[in-house]
């Protein structure tokens, strides 16, 4: 397919992207769909999609779940959200265990919109299972690389985060690397976006929460998945080994 096929000009499509750095990419993936406008006929594949995803989702999720687990008169609950993640100077493949999170001001919180009140929730997750589930990792899964430290949970996936590859960008790249290196600097060593509600709900339930994330790219040298289809899933499967890790510890199964 060539660069002419891959983009519709206006005349064809009703949207536009307000972004300059598209029309220079000879390839752009759509990681979270699966997709890419190199490999794939987007035109005649797609009309709508719909795909769930970040604090909405995952707020309707968790009210429900953790009402499940009231009317089970579950004890002793831990909750662990599993997933990807950017790194900040971390390299692709590296295990993200969240001690604390932060918005995109860097507040430790959720802010949410109740009956026409702003409210603030402290987004505290359980350190002492954080440090566990480290311990656990470098006990378990010594090949993989560890670390713990800050999360940044925005309710973005593109300007939210910095990136240039969204159908709008009103920054230059210099903006977004030297925001990254700030976020290096405050010790950010991951972005996603979930992980602020978990934190809040998790800590306003009396739930101990943790977050294990693996990072799919470093940031500050990119922002599309390049690695290959095989990389990437077995990146991927890497927080469902700490934790299934973690689990036969704590039930002492070998």
């Amino acid at each position: 397919m060539t660069e002419n096929q891959n983009r519709l000009n206006e005349s064809e499509c009703d949207v536009i992207l307000r972004n300059p750095h598209i029309s220079s990419m000879t390839e752009d993936v759509l990681y979270h769909l699966s997709l890419s406008s190199g490999s794939h006929d987007l035109q005649q594949m797609f009309g709508d999609v719909k795909h769930g995803m970040g604090i909405p989702s995952l707020s309707i999720m968790l009210h429900e779940v953790i009402k499940l687990m009231y009317h089970a008169k579950c004890k002793d609950v831990i909750f662990i959200r599993l997933g990807t993640c950017g790194g900040i100077g971390l390299p692709g493949g590296t295990l993200v265990v969240t001690e604390s999170v932060v918005d995109g001001l860097l507040r430790p919180y959720l802010e949410m919109h109740v009956l026409g009140k702003t409210i603030k929730r402290p987004a505290v997750l359980d350190k002492e299972l954080a440090g566990e589930l480290v311990a656990v990792g470098k006990e378990k899964l010594p090949d993989y690389n560890i670390v713990m430290g800050t999360t940044m949970c925005t309710y973005d996936f593109y300007e939210g985060q910095g990136r240039l590859d969204g159908a709008f960008c009103d920054y230059k790249e210099e903006d977004k690397l030297m925001h990254l290196e700030v976020l290096c600097k405050e010790g950010i060593k991951n972005i996603e976006m979930e992980s602020l509600a978990f934190a809040a709900m998790c800590s306003y339930a009396k739930i101990k929460g943790a977050v294990v994330c693996v990072t799919l790219l470093n940031r500050l040298h990119g922002d599309q998945v390049s690695v290959p289809k095989s990389k990437l899933e077995e990146w991927q499967h890497r927080p469902q080994e700490l934790a299934a890790a973690f689990i036969k510890k704590r039930l002492n199964i070998r």
